[in-house]
């Protein structure tokens, strides 16, 4: 089939290790992680929690990016962090495409922006507040801020964009689902741009307390820059972060009719499901290879074409081991010429936003020829035996880029980016 083509032409990182594609590009070249103790660890409201480190966004605040004094308010008012991250993301994204929206049919942009959680500091807090105060200290606007759609639907209203608006949300996958449903969508000829991503603010005592009691969360509070270890041996879970990363996808002639910058192709994408455990992937890979696998033939490729994955690489011990084993059953002996990175052992891990922040990568990357690192790689373990770009960058020429995503509920997300040759 000749679907029409895909570019990405705009990014806007909300991250803690950079707001903005320089100051997140240059810290993944430099192998800078944004770990830190948490800046409330010492606050009533996490007294015995026992992970106390996280990747948050530093001296985050809406005024720095927007001035009138109406919209401030109803930032403030109507949006729960997941949101303003999401809003800014955007308005960094749309910067960097230097698309004007006056000029643009907004009939014909879509947007599609995804989260595993949503405003769940609006939900805990208007909790508490009802069982304490009752029904009258509950918030007007508490629906409006906790609903997972918020982001997709704000960004829509602020921007005057009139195409479709939704929100995937399938835990750690929910922006790579939302940017291959973009990459359809345009595809299929239902909007010439589709403002994407994934965005997520769970850096809550409620979410660390769970997801710590399932043992998913490292717990090395004393070396929090070192806990984020994908791939290594010494590995213990992975570090909750937040933030949002946007991507302006735009149909290939209608970028080059304005005459934008072009960072990377995107070709295509696979998605399944493992149908095996809620929370573990599959003990032999199946399902991520298979979307995998999926990805390559919807991109028309051939599996030597590759030779960069930015992996899910959660720091886990069973992702890290069983998505290896996916890499291999794919590629076999070729896997062993493939870069394999995770950002997350600098970013921590975004949950919703995990994988928009890897394609921005990827993509990054392509246009650059620079393969970032996967810091705090130490022990090489038996079990994780690729490439990982262990600690440093390196110069590299990559031609194709695989970017994934796993998330609870067994979702296997996969989507793949190519250098624009015309």
């Amino acid at each position: 089939m000749n679907y029409r083509r895909v570019v990405i032409t705009g990014i806007g990182p909300v991250t803690c290790i950079g707001t903005g594609k320089d100051e997140f590009w240059n810290s993944l070249k430099t192998g800078k992680s944004g770990i830190k103790r948490l800046l409330g660890a010492d606050t009533e409201e996490w007294q015995g929690i026992d992970v106390q480190i996280g990747g948050e966004v530093k001296n985050f605040t809406p005024e720095n990016y927007f001035s009138d004094p109406k919209l401030l308010k109803s930032i403030q008012k109507d949006m729960d962090k997941v949101t303003q991250f999401a809003i800014v993301g955007t308005k960094l994204a749309v910067e960097d495409a230097n698309i004007d929206f006056t000029k643009t049919n907004t009939e014909r942009v879509a947007t599609f922006v995804g989260t595993g959680i949503g405003g769940i500091t609006t939900t805990c807090n208007d909790q508490v507040a009802l069982l304490k105060s009752g029904q009258k200290k509950v918030g007007v606007r508490s629906i409006i801020k906790l609903m997972p759609n918020a982001p997709s639907g704000f960004i829509g209203i602020l921007w005057g964009l009139k195409g479709r608006s939704k929100c995937d949300s399938t835990a750690c996958a929910s922006g790579l689902d939302s940017m291959l449903d973009a990459l359809n969508w345009i595809r299929l000829n239902k909007a010439d741009v589709v403002i994407t991503g994934g965005t997520e603010s769970t850096i809550h005592p409620l979410s660390v307390a769970s997801f710590s009691n399932m043992g998913a969360l490292s717990k090395r509070n004393c070396t929090p820059e070192e806990a984020s270890c994908p791939f290594s041996k010494e590995r213990d879970g992975f570090v909750m972060a937040e933030g949002a990363v946007i991507l302006v996808f735009e149909e290939l002639s209608h970028a080059l009719k304005r005459g934008a910058k072009i960072y990377a192709e995107v070709i295509g994408g696979g998605a399944t499901c493992d149908a095996s455990h809620i929370t573990a992937p599959h003990e032999t890979g199946d399902g991520a290879a298979r979307a995998i696998t999926e990805a390559i033939k919807d991109a028309n490729i051939k599996p030597e074409d590759i030779n960069y994955i930015h992996a899910h690489g959660t720091s886990t011990p069973l992702n890290d081991a069983r998505e290896t084993i996916a890499i291999k059953r794919v590629f076999g002996e070729h896997s062993k010429k493939i870069a394999v990175t995770s950002s997350k052992s600098m970013t921590g891990h975004l949950i919703g936003a995990a994988g928009p922040a890897g394609s921005a990568v990827c993509a990054l990357t392509i246009h650059s020829g620079i393969v970032t690192p996967t810091i705090n790689y130490r022990i090489p373990d038996p079990e994780c035996d690729l490439d990982y770009v262990p600690n440093k960058a390196r110069e590299q020429k990559v031609n194709v880029g695989l970017v994934s995503s796993l998330g609870f509920g067994g979702h296997n997300t996969v989507l793949a980016l190519r250098k624009f040759n015309g």
